[in-house]
């Protein structure tokens, strides 16, 4: 008979480089699990380092350092009797470096798995890093044989196999998967395929938190032998998840915090709730992402462009969710063009939130600048030089206030305006980071309707009324782009589908819109090389996930 194992996953935040605290972090979950009987402590992938280094992993002192606060480590953890702690890092050896897991009990390496499946597209780029294990890495507690497994390793069926035929029953995956919508299903039905299929259990540790352009949602799951869905951890949150190992038999236990949960957003438990809409996790992501970004640089302040419109609110709404109305400062810089709704609906939202709310008219500001450009302009016709002047004008302005308090700017434009290019570079594309930036405009709707139904933050003529850029008169969106859910089909299919126009037209959609869009998205590379990071929520979000060349001679 079996004695039975309690197997922790530990879903922490994880920093790039801050060795020291990604290892307190380790301490801490590690003490947790010890002092609840936990036999196994699986961490993340690169829990030591964070994910994704990038080229730091080809600066030696970096892998140096690493190394050295990975023997510290090990030290501290040499208290924990018994417990078998399996811990991300990376691992120099004569072949290279190596994205690996060790087995630390009692203080003391145990053994060392090498990653084999190195990915080498989307947003990874693990091959310019690393060098593939070829061996799998197994041992035996209490009568049950684990198997070790890294990320990528799963999303195929090689390495699953492999740890099965070298004796493996349970399989335990660190990772660093980041966060798109609906992929929490589709890692569960990759692993029932892939390790299930083999006789296997799964326990699945994903890492929590922002790191540039990608958000981890955690999501850490366990599968019995049979696919059954056993324990799943919620989004999101740093979580110690705790699971009983008997008979070959898995049950769920307890799920424990490992770090304070913010219960202002609902959803916000330590276990999954298949109840919570797609709306409410897609803000969760962004708020985690926008405090991580501003929190893991420094920043404790934020400042934006207030301008009565649904993105702008949007994103003044996140941010007050993740660093507090205290630490949020909205800027409204009318011009002669702005409505009177636009000024009273953004002094309501700013009331309603609680926020630092100041107003600057620009319109001063512009005509002398016309004036200044006038003997060069001689007479020519107004055109969209005027209207990127205004916003220039904004981004100036802003970014003379991020200089003098230390705020960082939050841009406003969403990712059907990257796409086409409706946004002004140096203008409304101004800031330090992106939120929306991987998030169609029809989303955003979506987002600030559901998080109405929470608290009314967003006032409603916000979200009914036509969008405008409010740079000429009586202007709207619509003059220039398709409708935003015709817009958002195309873009989707072209971009995240890799479909041809001629596939998108076969689909329904008129071929005057399509060709329209496949040029701007063409032509406007080289406004989005310039624009600020922002979190990848898609399947194929702007920034490292799409490569395409500025100077570009082939038509989509």
């Amino acid at each position: 008979m079996e004695a039975p194992i309690l197997i922790g996953l530990a879903q922490i935040n994880a920093t790039v480089g801050r060795f020291a605290d990604n290892a307190a972090l380790i301490v801490q979950a590690a003490q947790k699990a010890h002092e609840h009987g936990v036999d196994i402590l699986v961490l993340p992938e690169l829990a030591l380092v964070g994910y994704q280094p990038e080229d730091l992993l080809l600066r030696p002192e970096f892998i140096h350092a690493q190394a050295s606060e990975f023997e510290k480590l090990c030290a501290n953890l040499a208290g924990f009797t018994n417990l078998h702690i399996l811990i991300g890092h990376v691992f120099k050896t004569p072949k290279g470096i190596h994205n690996c897991a060790s087995l630390v009990v009692n203080g003391k390496v145990e053994g060392v798995y090498f990653k084999q499946e190195l990915p080498n597209y989307s947003v990874f780029d693990e091959k310019r890093y690393f060098t593939a294990g070829t061996e799998p890495f197994v041992f035996t507690l209490k009568g049950h044989c684990f198997g070790v497994a890294i990320c990528e390793d799963t999303w195929l069926p090689t390495v699953p196999q492999q740890a099965a035929q070298a004796g493996a029953q349970t399989l335990l995956v660190l990772n660093a998967s980041p966060y798109t919508m609906n992929k929490d299903d589709l890692r569960i039905e990759v692993m029932q395929g892939n390790i299930c299929e083999h006789g296997m259990s799964v326990v699945y540790c994903n890492m929590v938190g922002g790191q540039d352009e990608l958000v981890f949602d955690g999501n850490s799951f366990v599968l019995d032998a049979q696919g059954q869905l056993v324990q799943e951890l919620n989004t999101f949150v740093q979580t110690l998840g705790i699971v009983e190992l008997k008979e070959k038999q898995l049950t769920a236990a307890q799920a424990l915090p490992l770090a304070q949960v913010d219960n202002s957003l609902p959803f916000n438990s330590l276990l999954k709730n298949n109840d919570e809409p797609l709306e409410s996790e897609i803000w969760r992501a962004l708020v985690l992402a926008t405090q991580d970004y501003l929190g893991k640089n420094f920043f404790k302040k934020a400042l934006l462009g207030l301008s009565g419109g649904i993105d702008s609110a949007v994103v003044l709404a996140v941010a007050v969710d993740a660093i507090g109305a205290q630490n949020v400062q909205a800027v409204m810089m009318p011009s002669e063009y702005t409505a009177d709704i636009s000024v009273t609906d953004s002094q309501d939202m700013a009331q309603r939130l609680g926020v630092s709310y100041h107003e600057i008219a620009i319109a001063s500001m512009f005509e002398a600048y016309l004036n200044a450009l006038s003997p060069i302009f001689n007479s020519l016709p107004v055109d969209t030089t005027e209207e990127n002047l205004q916003a220039r004008i904004r981004g100036t302005l802003l970014m003379a206030l991020s200089n003098k308090f230390g705020s960082v700017v939050l841009t406003t434009g969403n990712k059907s305006e990257l796409a086409t290019g409706y946004c002004t570079l140096y203008g409304d594309m101004v800031g330090g980071f992106a939120m929306l930036k991987d998030l169609p405009k029809t989303w955003v709707y979506r987002l600030a309707q559901w998080r109405n139904t929470i608290t009314s933050v967003i006032p409603e003529r916000i979200i009914t009324r036509p969008p405008s850029a409010e740079l000429r008169p009586d202007q709207t969106d619509q003059d220039s782009l398709p409708e935003y859910d015709i817009l958002d089909g195309i873009i989707e299919r072209m971009m995240e589908q890799d479909q041809a126009s001629e596939e998108i037209i076969e689909a329904g959609y008129v071929r005057e819109e399509v060709e329209k869009v496949a040029r701007l998205l063409k032509i406007n590379e080289y406004k989005r090389r310039q624009g600020a990071p922002g979190p990848k929520l898609t399947r194929r979000a702007f920034g490292r996930d799409w490569r395409y060349p500025i100077t570009n001679g082939y038509r989509f």
